[in-house]
């Protein structure tokens, strides 16, 4: 977790290393799928060796029903994160969440069908941010990811209603994720060392869920 003067130094210090993705800054929406009484998010915040989750996301607002979209089943195993995704468009994607009819010629279907069966998962929780990814230079299998302004909201489980939502942080923190499958470079060791910036357990979900049951701020369930 990062304050605005962290972000800005350390981008200075990646500089010579790391570049932004062709996308720039750019919204991500997700609504989350969970059961009547939030057992996948609450597993999840007992850190168990084994979690997974289900969520519908989209990259920017979508503006038609032929929008792409993805469905993600996004599982992770002692610490290792592992993602199945199938594209649609958003109507195709509402058609089989209403449904509970996935197309069968598919490997991640038949996991997406499987996970919502299984739980009896719906559409719980609509979170989106701003986003700014970049790439190593050279190590271009090294990814960093920094999210803006983590908002939410219970109603209008729906991507086209928007990107609006209680912001999660109010102090404008930006949360960083660093992806690399091997040892992490000397500069970003040396970088992250200088600015005292450490790992810390943050899920986004989680943190909404456990700020509703603190009584920390009201959100609106899907019936209001």
């Amino acid at each position: 977790m990062l304050t605005m003067q962290q972000y800005d130094k350390l981008r200075e210090l990646i500089s010579p290393y790391m570049t932004e993705d062709k996308f720039g800054m750019h919204t991500i929406c997700s609504i989350y799928f969970d059961t009547d009484d939030d057992r996948l998010i609450r597993n999840s915040i007992e850190k168990p060796l084994y979690k997974e989750k289900l969520r519908l996301r989209s990259y920017g607002v979508p503006k038609s029903d032929d929008h792409e979209v993805f469905l993600e089943l996004k599982k992770k195993y002692k610490g290792i994160v592992y993602k199945r995704r199938q594209a649609l468009t958003l109507s195709a994607a509402e058609s089989c969440i209403q449904s509970g009819r996935f197309p069968a010629d598919s490997q991640i279907f038949r996991e997406i069908e499987y996970f919502r069966s299984y739980y009896s998962a719906y559409p719980k929780i609509f979170i989106a941010y701003d986003r700014i990814a970049m790439t190593g230079i050279d190590e271009t299998s090294l990814r960093m990811t920094f999210d803006f302004k983590i908002r939410c909201r219970r109603d209008e489980l729906d991507l086209r209603a928007g990107d609006h939502g209680i912001e999660l942080l109010s102090n404008g923190s930006v949360l960083m994720e660093i992806k690399i499958p091997n040892a992490m470079p000397l500069w970003l060791s040396s970088a992250l060392s200088q600015l005292k910036l450490y790992p810390v357990s943050f899920s986004k979900y989680g943190q909404f869920y456990i700020k509703e049951l603190k009584g920390e701020f009201k959100l609106c369930s899907p019936i209001c």
